[in-house]
């Protein structure tokens, strides 16, 4: 599987570091350090990812809404912006970033966040065909508007549409709809790729807010989850504290559908907080899934306790809320998240895409 990364940096030392990790993963990298050469690269090639030294001005702007526009081709480009240490990275997500690297680079670093990357760009490679859905949408076009039809299937790229309604093949066509477990609407304008006689429609996205391609991401990731864990993870045999917070009159079965998303086994350090609390508890997850954790620590909170984890690595400092589901002294508690809007779930996701390509992360000093 070959990978391509395009490298936009003026800045020739890191441009440097960037190269030598990205040749130690047999990734090619092909390097400019103009923005606007990079804009043209994107305009004639598709890449599995883009590294670009954001500097917060006019020039890196344009290059973003030019990648917004070849992601609507090729759907799967990563970003990983280079952010100068006092810089908040949150707008930068917002903007569609999906890592970042601090000024100066370190070589450590470097090779952490970037193999993360990389295994997000291998899942992307082969995931290719589109995440099914059924959700009604509202369609409007010049000389029309508020058609009916329903969303067949969706990546952050396009979707496919079943309506009674012929689509001009020319000129933008403009979409509403919710996805499922989500109350906020997608909002968006697409084009039409194609049409066949059945009444399917393929539509290639042109305009997508950031509010509505951050509700896109966090359920395209979420199900991606789910559709990697249904396929690929073997069955695996009833943990001891399944057996022991297993209410009676259930059975295994009913009792594992809590367990139906994947669940990653890892040593992540965090700090845990009785909700309204400012005394930190140090602890350690070690089993992570996209709606709760295991907390190990020796003295666990008690009762059906509210909390706040809190945990930092070198690319993301990530506050989860949650509540207490199960107590085992001297060890540690389950403890089920509790989001208060999907952007709070997306900041989860990013956290197992991380875990997915990796066993360790870059966690930093306390």
């Amino acid at each position: 599987m070959d990978l391509r990364v395009l490298v936009v940096c003026p800045d020739e030392g890191s441009a440097n570091l960037l190269r030598t990790v990205l040749a130690e993963m047999e990734i090619t990298a092909e390097h400019t350090p103009s923005i606007s050469r990079g804009m043209e690269r994107l305009q004639d090639e598709t890449f599995d990812a883009v590294i670009l030294d954001y500097r917060a001005d006019q020039s890196s702007e344009e290059f973003l809404a030019k990648l917004r526009q070849t992601r609507t081709r090729s759907r799967n480009t990563l970003l990983v912006a280079i952010l100068d240490a006092d810089f908040s990275a949150r707008p930068v997500f917002g903007l569609g970033a999906n890592f970042v690297l601090y000024r100066p680079l370190s070589l450590e670093r470097t090779r952490l966040s970037l193999r993360a990357a990389r295994g997000l760009m291998r899942r992307e490679r082969r995931r290719g065909a589109r995440i099914p859905v059924n959700s009604p949408t509202s369609v409007a076009h010049a000389g029309a508007e508020d058609l009916r039809g329903t969303i067949m299937d969706l990546s952050d790229g396009g979707t496919s549409l079943r309506s009674e309604h012929t689509l001009p093949p020319v000129g933008k066509v403009y979409f509403q709809f919710a996805l499922p477990g989500q109350q906020q609407a997608v909002r968006l304008s697409g084009e039409v790729a194609w049409q066949d006689a059945s009444g399917r429609t393929g539509i290639r996205f042109v305009d997508v807010p950031q509010a509505s391609r951050r509700l896109m991401q966090a359920w395209l990731l979420q199900n991606n989850f789910r559709q990697i864990q249904s396929k690929d993870a073997p069955p695996q045999p009833p943990r001891p504290m399944d057996r022991q917070t297993q209410p009676e009159g259930k059975s295994a079965a009913q009792s594992g559908n809590r367990r139906v998303e994947r669940r990653f086994a890892c040593k992540l350090g965090a700090e845990v907080y009785r909700m309204g609390s400012n005394v930190p508890n140090r602890c350690t997850l070690s089993d992570v899934s996209e709606n709760g954790c295991y907390v190990e620590m020796p003295s666990p909170l008690t009762g059906q306790t509210d909390v706040e984890i809190v945990v930092r690595t070198a690319e993301m400092k990530l506050k989860i809320c949650g509540q207490v589901q199960a107590v085992h002294p001297g060890f540690g508690m389950g403890v089920r998240f509790v989001f208060d809007n999907a952007a709070d779930r997306e900041e989860v996701l990013r956290l197992l895409a991380l875990l997915a390509a990796g066993p360790t992360l870059d966690e930093l000093p306390r």
